[in-house]
């Protein structure tokens, strides 16, 4: 979580994991959908020998039809234990199908971005800073500056290697298509109001991420269908 992440409910938070739904970018306003402005209510909480699961749900209201007209009902489970599972999971409630691109934007905590090693996101990936274009890439992922990609072909698990901290932390990721990889690096870092301008050193974004180009070409739901999102991050 950024030090100076902003917590007035009108801004996404910077850090955690943003729910980006019912789409992923900047396709339609606002950028990566509603779900993660609006405020979500507590379903169910559960507690195990193993750990906690928290229920969060979110419905259709006035607000989200005028953005974005089709009945849904969408549910963020949340199990803290030796690891932590996130899935979100969306329901097509309305009469028809519609179709829906997400992410769960999560933020990792690295004791130092430039000696971190990322492997596991695979050759390929759409460069969102070279006009979305497809470029080939190696096994491993060392930052020196920008990155902002969606990786199409990724592994089943992600390694982030943070040799500051003598720690490995894996990313298993489920019902996606891609994993995107983001740092905004200093000058990004120094553009934003909501993160201090070396907080780009600490952190890395792996995210679970149904991408598609546009809002038409996404997921489609069938009336009564679900679709689940999930990541799962351990060390």
């Amino acid at each position: 979580m950024s030090e100076q992440a902003n917590f007035d409910g009108k801004a996404a938070l910077r850090g955690g994991i943003p729910v980006c739904w019912p789409w992923f970018g900047r396709i339609a306003a606002p950028a990566h959908g509603f779900a993660r402005n609006s405020e979500w209510e507590l379903v169910e909480h559960r507690e195990t020998d193993n750990g906690v699961i928290v229920a969060l749900g979110l419905r259709d209201t006035g607000d989200t039809f005028a953005i974005w007209p089709y009945r849904f009902e969408a549910k963020l489970y949340v199990e803290v234990s030796n690891e932590l599972k996130v899935t979100l999971d969306v329901t097509n409630t309305d009469d028809a199908p519609w179709t829906f691109s997400g992410a769960l934007h999560t933020y990792l905590n690295v004791a130092d971005i430039t000696k971190a090693v990322t492997k596991g996101m695979g050759p390929e990936f759409i460069d969102s800073l070279n006009s979305n274009q497809i470029t080939q890439g190696g096994q491993e992922l060392v930052l020196t500056d920008t990155v902002d990609r969606v990786y199409t072909k990724p592994e089943s698990v992600i390694k982030l290697h943070d040799p500051v901290w003598n720690r490995t932390l894996t990313v298993e990721n489920q019902g996606h298509n891609s994993a995107v990889i983001w740092n905004p690096w200093a000058e990004g870092a120094q553009g934003m109001g909501d993160m201090q301008d070396d907080g780009y050193l600490t952190m890395l974004c792996i995210e679970s991420a149904l991408h598609a180009p546009s809002i038409e070409q996404g997921k489609t739901l069938q009336p009564g269908e679900s679709h689940q999102l999930v990541t799962v991050i351990a060390a």
